[in-house]
């Protein structure tokens, strides 16, 4: 018995050792189904592969910002940006169309005031003696006021009082006609001073605009040569500094010719009105010499 009970003992002992024995085997081959877990932690670098794919998108914003500072020193290119930035010639060119265009302006205002005050005098003087019957009544009409038919007025009197005993009233009349003239002739020199800046700056401004547009472009074609680059981000602002001094002088020009053609009808209507104070003052003339004749004879009837 006991040796039946030691030999199932025994049995016992050894299916426990063989079941030790067998369980890490066990272990080992239920190894290889936790291999996936590795190979899925490799697999998820190669799920994860897209990180590469989406390396180009990482460059794709570094290139992003480069444009986007681009972008900003393009929007930068104002007209001051531009002119400071320019050749000192080109700078030149600017700053004397820029006082061209302010002499435009400067002569537009003090153009229109003069001519604007002086044909209101003008016609007031005229409307006073519309109904004098002397050169004298005219003169008392308009007082001691100075102006254009003032001037007449003492033109008449003067060659009324220089040529007193003359019997011959066709050459007073042609003397005072020939002073009435050189009055005429200052009045339309004094009226068109400025007219004569107006049409210089608007026939040569143009031009002088080109000569710093073509200064400055041959700057940037140097500068192309010597930077071996056709780039437009490095051409462009030279050519647009350089187009700058056209456009300033296209701006000085064009106002200057259309005031200059504003002025000419203006003072075509003034000088008209100067040819009336003339006529007028003639009429009084030979009304007085008339006059003075008529009493003449009247007292040589008597």
């Amino acid at each position: 018995m006991k040796i039946m009970s030691f030999q199932a003992s025994l049995a016992a002992a050894l299916m426990l050792a063989a079941a030790w024995l067998v369980s890490p085997v066990s272990a080992q081959t239920q190894t290889p189904p936790a291999a996936p877990a590795p190979a899925q932690a490799t697999a998820q670098p190669a799920t994860a592969s897209p990180a590469p794919a989406a390396a180009p998108a990482v460059v794709a914003p570094v290139a992003k910002p480069d444009a986007a500072a681009i972008a900003p020193a393009m929007k930068e290119l104002s007209p001051w940006v531009m002119f400071m930035s320019a050749d000192v010639i080109v700078k030149a060119v600017m700053i004397g169309l820029a006082f061209a265009s302010l002499m435009t302006w400067t002569v537009l205002i003090a153009k229109s005031i003069e001519l604007s005050v002086a044909s209101g005098k003008l016609r007031s003087a005229l409307k006073k003696i519309s109904e004098a019957r002397s050169l004298a009544e005219a003169q008392m009409a308009l007082g001691a006021k100075q102006g254009i038919l003032p001037s007449f007025l003492a033109a008449a009197l003067r060659e009324a009082r220089m040529s007193a005993g003359l019997s011959s009233d066709a050459g007073i009349k042609e003397r005072a006609a020939s002073s009435f003239s050189e009055i005429v002739r200052a009045e339309a020199r004094r009226i068109r001073i400025g007219m004569g800046v107006l049409a210089t700056i608007g026939s040569t401004s143009p031009f002088v605009g080109l000569f710093g547009t073509v200064w400055g472009i041959m700057n940037s074609f140097i500068g192309i040569s010597k930077s071996q680059t056709t780039n437009l981000a490095v051409v462009a602002p030279g050519i647009a500094e350089a187009l700058l001094a056209t456009a300033i002088g296209l701006v000085a020009a064009i106002p200057a010719v259309i005031i200059y053609n504003h002025f000419s009808r203006v003072t075509k209507s003034y000088l008209e009105l100067v040819s009336r104070a003339s006529g007028a003052a003639g009429r009084l003339l030979s009304r007085d010499l008339d006059r003075s004749h008529g009493s003449a004879h009247s007292r040589a009837a008597e």
